[in-house]
């Protein structure tokens, strides 16, 4: 029996992992690994070059590889790009300030506790958020990094703390035909901070409830008005709530949002009775009494989020409608999932 002997298999594949090492995944990580390592370290160092062209390049491909390359991640952080980054965010380059805020937003998913220990983070992505000369990309992603951050629930306070921030993204969402990206990112951020009780005072006291409120009435996108329902929701566990909420007719419109004629998402609506719960509870039975003169349309849009919301959304619904009829037991309380007739 004939043997046919085999040929060696060239080593082009070893030779196109080498040149692309973010493109091609091999089973011989530890190389990989470390070719990416110092591709980073060199991308990183080119950042403090005298050349413009060279930083703007080295800025341009480190956005890619942290997007694209997950395992880079961390490379780049521990190579130093995070001070660079920060410094670039005060740069009059559209280009370079926008790669490095979506670098910065892509190191943020995996190295938070490291971009938040670097000094002067806050400060620049403030910077980028309030300039006049921001491009629009640029704000959407330091709104992106400041959501991203939030996730960690103890960076909540010292973000919250800082009132230029805070401020800035508030001006985002009231900011007529800001990009719809830009909105929710600002949102997302905002509702990151308001999870911090301490927060909330600070976010009434800077205009928040009124911004959140035109969005809630006068944009039609499903996707934020349920976003900007989510932060009312908090705000309005907070006693500084009421007579903003007041001066907005905040309860009249939550009201509006859980009658079926406006077409509100059952996630819109669940807020909705989020936030009048937390208002009752913060307010007492001043802002109650309000409440309950909003007649039966008020009843009847909280029943069909007892009825048909989520297990938190029914468990809400069953205990504003307790508190609003005095403390009894709503009739479909100990069975909340029934049909209605």
């Amino acid at each position: 029996m004939l043997v046919k002997k085999l040929r060696p298999i060239p080593c082009y594949f070893s030779h196109f992992c080498l040149l692309f090492p973010f493109q091609v995944s091999t089973t011989r990580r530890h190389p990989t690994m470390e070719v990416k390592r110092r591709t980073a370290r060199s991308l990183v160092a080119r950042l403090s070059s005298v050349s413009q062209q060279t930083r703007t390049e080295a800025l341009c491909e480190l956005r890619l590889i942290s997007k694209h390359d997950p395992d880079s991640r961390c490379f780049i952080a521990d190579a130093g790009a995070v001070p660079y980054l920060c410094e670039t965010l005060y740069s009059a380059l559209p280009l370079e300030q926008e790669n490095a805020a979506a670098t910065l937003l892509n190191l943020s998913i995996s190295s938070r506790q490291l971009l938040m220990s670097t000094r002067g983070l806050l400060d620049a992505l403030s910077h980028a958020l309030r300039s006049p000369s921001s491009s629009p990309a640029a704000i959407q992603a330091c709104a992106a990094t400041l959501y991203s951050l939030l996730v960690d629930d103890d960076y909540r306070p010292i973000i919250g703390a800082k009132r230029d921030i805070v401020y800035a993204l508030v001006d985002i969402i009231r900011t007529p035909h800001a990009p719809p990206r830009s909105i929710k990112d600002a949102l997302k951020a905002l509702f990151g901070i308001s999870l911090y009780p301490l927060n909330r005072a600070s976010m009434v006291g800077l205009g928040a409830v009124a911004a959140l409120f035109s969005l809630a009435v006068k944009d039609g996108r499903v996707g934020i008005v349920e976003d900007a329902t989510a932060v009312i929701a908090q705000i309005a566990g907070c006693e500084e709530g009421g007579d903003a909420f007041r001066k907005v007719s905040g309860i009249g419109v939550l009201v509006d949002l859980l009658d079926p004629s406006t077409g509100s998402s059952i996630r819109t609506k669940e807020n909705a009775v989020s936030a009048l719960l937390n208002l009752a509870q913060c307010g007492g039975e001043r802002i109650a009494g309000d409440m309950r003169e909003a007649g039966m349309g008020l009843y009847d849009g909280i029943a069909v989020v007892a009825d048909g919301g989520s297990p938190k959304g029914k468990s809400k619904a069953i205990a504003l409608l307790k508190l609003l009829d005095g403390g009894r037991e709503p009739r479909f309380a100990s069975n909340p999932d029934r049909e209605y007739s």
